[in-house]
């Protein structure tokens, strides 16, 4: 790694070089890539791919409630929320249902915390809740990354995980739910075999953390 990329911050965007570079990594190993300008294009684009009525499910992620996607999905009335489902489901008694339903939508739709310009996507997450889809339960997934996010490598990327991500996400757990985050579970995607199931929204913009 060199002194600049040590010295740089993970919220500065990415330049549209280093951009343009993750996305034809990206294609190459089979994901389906699109660079868009901003959050509110990204927006209008995820309407348009995903179908009217399809079970949607949506990560926990800054980037989906900063942008509106996560109300546009879960309030809008348009598809078939999952999350809402989850949330009245009985922890006691349906966690077999909630994981299955959550397991596999039609659609999962989320973030990562970084994405690499050799081609690879890395989602950290305490629970879990959301890696299945991410990783294959799902028909298709869309992963929406603000332009920040964009790394040299994966050493670079774990340590954007550990050393930026883990503590904005810690302040957020400990504001709404009283206790602090952690990384238990690491997902990498490196490549996406089915065609046309993996779609990564790349913004010319920062968002989310």
């Amino acid at each position: 790694m060199t002194t600049s990329m040590r010295a740089a911050p993970f919220t500065d965007p990415a330049s549209a070089q280093r951009l343009e570079r993750a996305a034809a990594a990206l294609t190459a190993h089979g994901f389906t890539v699109e660079v868009l300008d901003d959050a509110a294009a990204e927006r209008t684009r995820v309407k348009e791919l995903i179908p009217e009525d399809a079970s949607v499910f949506t990560g926990a992620s800054e980037t989906l409630r900063l942008s509106g996607i996560d109300e546009d999905i879960n309030a809008g009335g348009r598809y078939q929320a999952v999350k809402p489902r989850l949330l009245a489901m009985d922890r006691a008694t349906r966690m077999d249902d909630i994981r299955r339903v959550g397991a596999t939508p039609d659609v999962i739709v989320g973030s990562v915390h970084a994405v690499t310009e050799t081609g690879s996507l890395v989602i950290a997450s305490g629970s879990g809740s959301q890696l299945p889809g991410y990783a294959g339960g799902a028909a298709r997934a869309i992963w929406i990354v603000g332009a920040q996010k964009v790394v040299p490598d994966l050493d670079t990327a774990l340590r954007r995980v550990e050393d930026h991500c883990l503590p904005l996400e810690t302040a957020r757990t400990q504001k709404v739910h009283g206790w602090p985050s952690a990384i238990n579970r690491l997902l990498i995607l490196n490549a996406e075999f089915q065609p046309e199931r993996g779609t990564v929204l790349l913004l010319r913009e920062a968002i989310g953390f």
